[in-house]
């Protein structure tokens, strides 16, 4: 039985998503910020960190007194190049993009910026703040810890979060070189989205506590929680296949979202405490470094594209029409959605209903209403 998928225009799903953050007690610009953020992801067709998490990931802990509305971060530590942040537990989006920008600020006048945070959240796709630094002709790297789902190579417990290592930098193409992706093969949010439509998960993804692979990802979900399951690093299980390189990418994005600003760390990051829900104490770093401090942004621009053009241009194995950069398929995915809209599951909208409800918001009017 095909999944029933509904397409909704991009700028409905935005203006929608701001609206109920203002009225959940967000403030309005803030808001603006983290529904920019979530449509950015959809934008560029990562399904598993936009809207779809716009209800649990968000609201719901917002309510829960898990994360607070209002972000009112701390400077702890300041240099000409350097800052360290404390996010107060605030909107993981908001602290992202000040710290960002803060890095490019400094990148801009010193030639190189870093801004590293503690105690935030979570911040949607990486990927957003690493695109800022290449819209300012910039190259950025981007990172940040989350909650244990990875196991170590050789081990079985969830230590680990898939703790992703984005990069960004512009080229003369119409899009840029972004590469944003988990350090772990997959992670949860895609795992939700094979859940909400029923499949099953591939083999080699996600391991047991017997060193088996677990494939049927609604239990994968509830094992991940309980600590009967774990993600696999990039690579896959062992070293055989090079799982070991993911697994030692995951640790070093893990200690720069902790121990340059004193942040808490693997187990510490799960959101509970005694058994009861808490705070994520998440850390980011963010790093901008200026072209025209090396070069002239144009002669970087175009020996960047080139390098990618003579990629795409080289043989293709049989069957396959193309050879991809990273930031195409994202590209590709823009131009698609920003005509036909964004393509939702029955979960995504029944939860998008829910909150409709719940925060009286009758005057949006989605297309899967009329086609229930």
């Amino acid at each position: 039985m095909a999944e029933k998928i509904s397409w909704v225009p991009l700028d409905l799903l935005e203006r929608f998503m701001r609206d109920v953050f203002t009225r959940i007690g967000i403030p309005p610009e803030d808001a603006r910020v983290c529904a920019e953020v979530l449509i950015e992801s959809d934008k560029r067709g990562i399904d598993s960190h936009g809207v779809s998490r716009f209800k649990h990931i968000y609201i719901d802990r917002i309510k829960a007194g898990i994360i607070n509305p209002v972000t009112n971060i701390e400077v702890v530590r300041e240099g000409p190049t350097t800052a360290v942040i404390d996010g107060r537990n605030g909107m993981g989006q908001v602290i992202g993009k000040k710290s960002m920008q803060m890095a490019i600020d400094k990148a801009r006048k010193y030639g190189m910026g870093m801004v590293v945070v503690r105690n935030s959240n979570h911040y949607g796709i990486a990927g957003y703040y690493a695109l800022m630094a290449a819209k300012n002709d910039m190259i950025g790297m981007v990172g940040t810890n989350a909650r244990p789902s990875v196991a170590p190579t050789f081990g079985v417990e969830n230590m680990l979060g898939t703790n992703p290592l984005t990069v960004g930098l512009p080229t003369d193409e119409p899009f840029p070189f972004v590469l944003d992706c988990a350090s772990s093969i997959t992670q949860r949010g895609k795992i939700e989205v094979m859940a909400r439509v029923g499949r099953d998960l591939p083999p080699g993804l996600v391991i047991g506590k017997d060193g088996k692979s677990k494939t049927d990802s609604s239990q994968v979900l509830k094992d991940l929680l309980s600590g009967e399951a774990a993600l696999v690093p990039l690579g896959g299980i062992g070293e055989d296949t090079g799982g070991y390189k993911g697994y030692g990418y995951s640790v070093f994005v893990e200690i720069l979202s902790a121990a340059l600003q004193n942040g808490a760390f693997l187990k510490a990051l799960s959101g509970f405490e005694d058994g009861e829900k808490t705070t994520y104490k998440l850390g980011h770093f963010f790093m901008a470094i200026d072209i025209s401090a090396f070069i002239e942004p144009k002669q970087f621009k175009e020996t960047a594209g080139n390098i990618l053009r003579q990629l795409r241009a080289s043989r293709k194995m049989p069957g396959r029409e193309r050879i991809l950069t990273a930031g195409e398929k994202e590209y590709d995915a823009y131009n698609l959605r920003k005509v036909k809209g964004v393509p939702l599951d029955e979960g995504v909208c029944k939860e998008i209903l829910e909150v409709k409800r719940e925060f009286n918001c009758h005057e949006y009017r989605f297309p899967f209403e009329s086609e229930s």
